[in-house]
């Protein structure tokens, strides 16, 4: 839309400015993901699952196209629903979507307050038929499924909101599962913001589990998570998908008693020289009062350089690996954290802005659509320098590229900024792009 503002700047008086350039986008890179998209189906598969019961035949804009402009609007940085109304002739979303213009703040808020439980439903099966089409291309030999929980503030009076006193907080205290070799969001829950950590996570991560070990019997399933988690439902479930697990207990007087002999070699160690740093490593065989058998424990004592205390680290596992390599295996869940701190920075997972907990549900599964759409686009078609970029560093380098929408009787041509500095990246990328098979 034109403008008829126009100001003079005082460091050069003839330059003026103005936001009536024309048909321009600034977002030019979001046609990469559109070619992307193509070749994998996503939107295909949208259109395919995705149906809101509201009752309305004809629209200017279907509820699936209102979704797809919602995901491409993410990924581009335009995280709140009023962003749209400055959007409405964006040349790159309008060309993305096929529209003459997009949906509107107050449709987009129609949109939100008509989802159920049923499309929560939908939305998870649209991502694990995504997943699977993302699969045929790159299947991975392991999946480790990186369990944990974290807290999404609220500000306002949003029903299921609570204050959660590990962090101090008013909001809600979802469940996640990533992959943490791809960084794939393989499930999403939203749940109150006082329930304990691992509240409902067997029937969370039990459906994932077994499509996994029935569908992708030659991959390695693996299962970390914290001490949150350490409830004999979830041994048992993994231990009947033939899942290994590493999972972190809380120190308790029982286990001090089990780890005796690496205290006393410790302690050994310690006398010698009590300013260096020292390292243990032990198992066990232990069972709780709750757990149905006996399962290994293993065990890390640390003390730090100048500590004089000892750091323990109980972890059970299922896993035949030597104790070092169980703990170095656990400590990399670490990486999760980055996976959700790219959610919450960079796809405004934490940005619950309904008074309805049901439409704050289904937007935090669109936005797991856009998170992964980005994901599966950056980790199979990006060279291999950009494979370890965050979206913010995304939208910089790819997306966020200028762009002239030039239009003709017969071709709809894009005229991309001359001096952008990733014009090399970004050939290479629609090149990968183009090499992946069309999927259905």
């Amino acid at each position: 839309m034109g403008s008829l503002l126009e100001k003079s700047l005082n460091f050069k008086r003839n330059v003026k400015i103005n936001f009536d350039g024309g048909n321009l986008t600034s977002d030019s890179g979001l046609i990469l993901y559109s070619e992307f998209d193509e070749r994998i189906g996503f939107s295909r598969t949208v259109k395919d699952v995705f149906y809101v019961n509201d009752g309305i035949n004809h629209r200017e804009h279907t509820n699936e196209e209102i979704l797809l402009q919602k995901v491409y609007q993410r990924i581009a940085g335009y995280t709140t629903d009023d962003n749209s109304d400055e959007l409405r002739y964006d040349p790159a979303l309008t060309t993305i979507l096929d529209k003459n213009a997009l949906a509107s703040q107050p449709t987009i808020s129609r949109f939100n307050n008509n989802l159920d439980k049923e499309n929560l439903r939908q939305f998870n099966k649209i991502n694990e038929l995504v997943l699977d089409k993302v699969y045929s291309i790159d299947m991975p030999n392991q999946i480790i499924l990186d369990i944990d929980s974290t807290n999404f503030e609220t500000y306002g009076n949003q029903y299921g909101s609570a204050y959660n006193s590990h962090y101090s907080a008013n909001g809600y205290h979802p469940l996640l599962v990533f992959d943490g070799l791809t960084g794939d969001l393989l499930k999403a829950e939203l749940r109150s913001g006082n329930v304990y950590t691992s509240r409902k996570t067997v029937a969370f991560i039990g459906p994932l589990l077994k499509r996994y070990s029935n569908k992708y019997i030659c991959t390695d399933l693996y299962i970390r998570g914290d001490s949150g988690f350490a409830i004999p439902g979830l041994y048992e479930i993994a231990e009947e998908h033939d899942a290994k697990y590493a999972i972190r207990l809380k120190a308790n007087a029982t286990l001090y008693k089990y780890s005796e002999e690496f205290t006393t070699r410790m302690e050994i160690l310690c006398k010698r020289n009590i300013y260096d740093h020292y390292t243990i490593y032990g198992e066990f065989v232990y069972k709780a009062k709750k757990w149905t058998k006996e399962r290994r424990v293993v065990v890390k004592l640390e003390k730090k350089e100048g500590q004089m205390c000892i750091d323990y680290t109980f972890v059970v596992t299922n896993m035949t690996s030597h104790p070092e390599a169980v703990i170095k295996f656990y400590c990399n869940r670490g990486t999760m954290e980055n996976f959700i701190k790219e959610g919450k920075n960079g796809f405004a997972f934490d940005k619950m802005s309904s008074s309805s907990f049901i439409a704050n549900a289904n937007k935090l599964q669109e936005m797991v659509l856009a998170y992964n759409l980005n994901n599966w686009i950056r980790r199979l078609c990006f060279t291999n320098s950009m494979k370890s970029l965050r979206i913010e560093t995304i939208r910089m380098k790819i997306i966020k590229v200028a762009g002239k929408l030039v239009k003709s009787s017969r071709y709809l041509k894009f005229k991309l900024c001359s001096s952008c500095a990733y014009q090399n990246e970004f050939w290479h990328i629609l090149k990968n792009i183009n090499s992946l098979p069309l999927l259905n």
